[in-house]
């Protein structure tokens, strides 16, 4: 039995560690229906192989890019880790686990291994700021499950968001002065903003998901912070026959240059870790986008490590563990 009983499990939804792990990723992508819905139950997972199969070898291609597989699994394993050095230093016992939702390690083998460990509470931690049903919700349901299966009676606090967390919002100021300073004169050569948030099906928008007014806050409490007064917000990373929040970044990105933006900072702003969206729609789709308009384009860091966006998640693990706000 472990000798901590308290634990983290930081959620977030994986990414293929190879490029022959592509096709099973989107397949298992494809087969949530808490993400989109294919027809009938009974279509959902033969429909998914035949999309996975059809999408496989673009995304591998992507993939290939970027260095063969998404970074995205040895980020959360190095967040994890700061992560647990951070909760300890302030006298804790706490252990920090990883579960992903569409591939290893799974948080269904992430909650047996939490259980087999002897954690008596688990306070779920999701690497989505904003929530929605898609990201947050779908994790949290496959924690659920997996501990009903386990007939597990450890304590479980669900964090559902933290968009407008302090230290939340500072880290992102950070990353955007880092992300201005790469241009020759910073803020003063009239450089564009441009927040890229992860498209949601609008369905789950007009049904009352908060994911959008939730970006709109975050970046109105940032934009507050380091006082930009003009910036524009669009939508990437489309997936699946279904009407997707807009505009589309790619558009927007048109629409600036038309408006004659010369220098664009793109910030990702839900996405805290980098992946296939920032590494390769963002730093190359959307700058060999821009170059052809005759526009300069620089991306924010993405949150990453950056040790205060770890002490945002230490300060939102000790509210929850006290009853905070979760």
């Amino acid at each position: 039995m472990d000798e901590t009983s308290k634990a983290v499990i930081l959620l977030n939804l994986g990414g293929p560690d190879s490029t022959e792990s592509v096709k099973p990723f989107l397949y298992n992508l494809f087969s949530d229906r808490e993400i989109i819905r294919l027809g009938p139950w009974f279509l959902q997972k033969p429909l998914a192989r035949l999309i996975a199969s059809r999408r496989a070898g673009k995304a591998e291609e992507y993939y290939r890019q970027i260095g063969g597989a998404s970074p995205l699994g040895r980020i959360t394993t190095v967040q994890a880790e700061a992560l647990e050095k951070k909760l300890n230093q302030r006298g804790g016992r706490f252990r920090v686990y990883v579960g992903m939702r569409y591939w290893h390690p799974f948080i269904a083998d992430a909650v047996k291994e939490i259980t087999d460990n002897g954690v008596s509470e688990l306070i779920a931690l999701p690497l989505f700021p904003q929530y929605s049903r898609a990201t947050t919700g779908s994790c949290f349901n496959e924690l659920t499950r997996a501990a009903a299966a386990l007939e597990s009676e450890m304590k479980i606090t669900y964090v559902q968001s933290y968009y407008d967390h302090p230290l939340y919002i500072k880290a992102l100021s950070e990353t955007i002065s880092e992300g201005l300073s790469r241009f020759a004169d910073g803020r003063e050569q009239n450089v564009s903003i441009l927040f890229s948030a992860h498209a949601l099906p609008q369905k789950f928008v007009d049904d009352g998901d908060p994911y959008v007014k939730q970006v709109k806050a975050t970046i109105s409490a940032v934009t507050c912070r380091l006082g930009i007064d003009s910036w524009s917000l669009s939508f990437q990373s489309r997936s699946g026959p279904v009407k997707w929040t807009c505009p589309e970044t790619k558009e927007t990105i048109k629409q600036l240059a038309a408006e004659g933006v010369e220098n664009l900072l793109i910030v990702p702003i839900s996405f805290v870790s980098d992946h296939v969206e920032t590494l390769y729609e963002m730093d190359i789709l959307y700058k060999e986008l821009g170059s052809g308009l005759g526009m300069k384009i620089e991306r924010a860091p993405a949150l990453n490590v950056l040790p205060v966006f770890i002490k945002a998640l230490a300060e939102i693990v000790v509210q929850s563990e006290a009853g905070g706000k979760d």
